[in-house]
């Protein structure tokens, strides 16, 4: 058993995540979670690994704690460590934006209720992309993650874990040959199939690079994964918003009147103005404490989103 501790840039409270489904997989119980550990497979170098990753609970100090069973190298658990920093944004550092925002009507006391909260990703671009696509329309969600997860085990390696077979994310190389048709048999329409084979195309071809997404402007980042067939303006912010940095950007998505939809008509409601009738300039002076703290700052609205249409649920039970 290989075991080793990964540090995050405080404040960082894991637990947080565990309210929030979306951020898990079809294999995982979020309640198991905090007892039992994160496991998940890893990707490191060409292999991939089965890990549990435990959070010691100091939001203030924060480590985690990652066990592997397999004889895995040094230079795979310094690759591994690089995948495992962006799945849990071991790198996002949250004081600039809670400085920024100590005074914002709308983020103020979100932060104080999830002081330290982080977002939970993907290992990296490929994979948030690829269960983007899937669950996009689905509004059943473990259905969607159910559809991912056949996927996974149609073309990704069985990975056997304490508690039964685990598999991981197919790699571009796995998928860039397979026949969208066959997609179907895990709930996929075909041209949900042929979304995910395009996309693993871009990525074999060298027309897009995975390590790069991650590095270049928000811009740019749009502006690449919006051309991609299957990838409108609405699943390019989501992935945007889930790289491992802070920083993010919002186009303006007009519907056929002229009105704000998308991520901007829920920032503008949740400030309390109106979508129809707020302009660029207004709405880039609504959201002047988020500057280089997008990113992180929308997945407060998120989680506080979540919660509240769970504690709606409860109330109707």
């Amino acid at each position: 058993m290989k075991t080793w501790t990964i540090k995050s840039i405080a404040p960082h409270d894991f637990f947080l995540c565990l309210d929030i489904d979306q951020y898990f997989d079809h294999e995982h119980d979020p309640f198991l979670i905090f007892e039992q550990g994160f496991t998940r497979p890893i990707p490191a170098g060409e292999r991939d690994y089965l890990m549990t990753i435990h959070f010691n609970g100091d939001v203030e100090n924060p480590e985690f704690t990652v066990s592997c069973a397999e004889n895995i190298s040094q230079s795979e658990i310094e690759l591994a460590t690089l995948s495992i920093r962006r799945i849990l944004g071991c790198d996002i550092d949250l004081k600039p934006l809670y400085k920024a925002a100590e005074n914002d009507k709308v983020l103020a006391p979100l932060i104080q209720e999830f002081y330290g909260f982080k977002r939970v990703a993907r290992a990296n671009f490929f994979e948030d992309a690829v269960n983007r696509v899937i669950q996009t329309q689905i509004s059943h969600k473990p259905t969607a993650r159910k559809m991912v997860y056949g996927v996974r085990e149609g073309y990704g390696a069985r990975l056997d874990g304490v508690n039964g077979p685990i598999s991981s994310w197919p790699r571009p190389h796995q998928l860039v040959g397979a026949d969208p048709e066959s997609m179907k048999k895990y709930g996929l329409s075909l041209r949900k199939g042929e979304y995910v084979v395009g996309l693993a195309h871009e990525i074999v071809s060298g027309n897009l690079d995975v390590e790069e997404m991650d590095r270049i402007s928000p811009e740019e980042f749009y502006d690449r994964v919006v051309k991609i067939r299957g990838f409108g303006p609405t699943t390019s912010q989501d992935l945007l918003l889930q790289r491992n940095r802070t920083d993010g950007f919002f186009p303006q998505k007009l519907d056929k009147d002229g009105n704000e939809t998308g991520l901007r008509f829920w920032i503008i409601y949740s400030y309390g103005g109106d979508p129809a009738k707020t302009n660029d300039k207004q709405f880039q002076k609504m959201i002047s404490n988020w500057k280089g703290n997008e990113a992180v700052a929308l997945e407060y609205l998120f989680a506080n989103w979540v919660l509240s249409e769970k504690r709606k649920a409860a109330k109707k039970k």
